[in-house]
């Protein structure tokens, strides 16, 4: 299942629709605080809270959540760091019939909820702001941020000045880019979706557990998908490449190299002699170990299977438009992406759908926040990923898993995207003392 991700423009769409449809600001007001205290009670019990408000929507949110608290018996406090600006926050306000603390003196609480901005913020947050909530997120024992915590800008993950971390944040109606970018990433705790009933557009979405395609119970090895690999001056990546391949569940994988390749696994076929006009090939994988070797990935371009390009052979491409009409998935980092794409304009997001709609093809752009970028506007988020995957070789093991889930019948950007999806979930399996080979090894426990 996916979760949808809004940017601040396109959430306030949703709202904008949900109440020309008849829902009422205050009610929207109203879900959201109901959600935020029920959040907190859930995370941190009956625990003695302070609710920091600032003058929005966000600090309106943050009445409403006390008003619940108070009234399910615990002990809030509630502290305003300005009147409220907007008719709904008066409102809400109103109807919080507890007493109201200045921010600036405000005292400590086990609990603190932070609801001073949220999504409309712009810059960062003046230094006695920052110094006194990181003064009272210090003191507390858990921080819950309502939307998003405090200094971080929406769509793009930037901290606008320096972030208290939280150690829950509770999304209202979608997930909003920030919350799966870095470095806002870092700075969120758990990250919980609150429905206040809005529809949202699916197009830009946190990548879920993949829908794969069912196995046919009359199918064969070549059914079930033939992935081909080239090999170039450096057999260990396109090992760990083809035994990822294997394990994701491509059903033949092979690999043309002039050498014999050590340790891989037996059912992967070596071979000098195989056609990549095979008209059985699901996928053709390059990259991985090829070096100074630009003639393969001209080989392999010149086919007209689906493939996957990674590592060396992102480097070879030269301009991106050599991919148009390829039915590529290419797999770079951050210094790959850049060789190919030079230096682009805007955040992450903006970058890797430029990047997209500019070569054709779908562009895994990867990271502590990996994106998948679609050519027709689509955009993957990763869900958060152990940190034990920044090791050498598991990139190799990633585009391995793109090429068997393509290989496996799934359209480019679903296959990068459950790619991307069991590649973290298989780290999450082989723990923290893992390398690649492991990695790989781990991939069926979590098919």
């Amino acid at each position: 299942m996916t979760r949808p991700i809004l940017t601040a423009a396109a959430m306030r769409a949703a709202e904008a629709q949900a109440i020309a449809s008849g829902t009422s600001v205050d009610t929207l007001m109203e879900r959201a605080g109901a959600s935020l205290a029920e959040a907190a009670i859930r995370f941190a019990g009956r625990t003695p809270t302070l609710l920091v408000c600032g003058p929005g929507n966000n600090g309106g949110d943050g009445y409403v959540a006390a008003r619940h608290l108070a009234e399910r018996g615990l002990a809030v406090r509630v502290a305003a760091l300005a009147e409220p600006a907007t008719e709904a926050a008066r409102r809400a306000r109103a109807r919080w019939d507890g007493p109201v603390e200045p921010f600036a003196t405000a005292e400590p609480a086990p609990l603190l909820i932070d609801c001073l901005f949220g999504t409309g913020l712009k810059r960062g947050l003046e230094p006695a702001v920052f110094e006194r909530l990181l003064a009272l997120s210090g003191a507390a024992q858990l921080t819950v941020a309502a939307d998003l915590p405090s200094g971080v800008a929406a769509d793009s993950g930037e901290c606008l000045s320096s972030v208290p971390a939280a150690d829950l944040t509770l999304a209202f109606g979608a997930l909003k880019p920030a919350h799966r970018l870095m470095p806002s990433l870092a700075r969120m705790g758990r990250v919980v979706l609150a429905d206040i009933g809005v529809e949202a557009d699916h197009r830009w979405h946190e990548i879920g557990r993949p829908a794969l395609p069912p196995l046919d119970p009359a199918g064969h090895k070549f059914s079930r998908g033939l992935v081909h690999a080239l090999a170039g001056k450096m057999p260990g990546a396109i090992a760990l490449s083809c035994t990822a391949a294997a394990r994701a569940g491509a059903g033949y994988v092979r690999v043309s190299t002039s050498l014999r390749i050590d340790h891989l696994p037996a059912a992967v076929v070596q071979t000098d002699t195989a056609t990549l006009a095979d008209p059985r090939i699901g996928c053709i994988l390059v990259g991985p170990g090829m070096g100074d070797l630009p003639q393969i990935l001209t080989l392999a371009l010149t086919a007209h299977a689906p493939k996957v390009i990674d590592a060396d052979a992102i480097r070879a491409i030269g301009e991106p438009e050599r991919l148009k009409g390829q039915d590529a998935i290419v797999t770079p980092h951050e210094g790959e992406f850049e060789a190919l794409f030079g230096k682009l304009e805007g955040n992450k997001a903006e970058r890797a759908l430029a990047a997209a709609r500019r070569s054709g093809a779908v562009v895994v752009y990867k990271g502590p926040d990996t994106l998948v970028a679609a050519p027709d506007g689509r955009l993957g988020f990763a869900p958060p990923s152990p940190a034990w995957l920044a090791s050498a070789g598991t990139g190799d093991v990633l585009a391995g898993i793109c090429a068997a889930m393509r290989a496996r019948g799934l359209e480019a950007f679903d296959a990068a995207c459950a790619a991307v999806w069991i590649h973290g979930r298989a780290a999450e399996q082989a723990g923290p003392g893992m390398i690649a080979d492991d990695l790989a090894a781990a991939i069926p426990l979590v098919l």
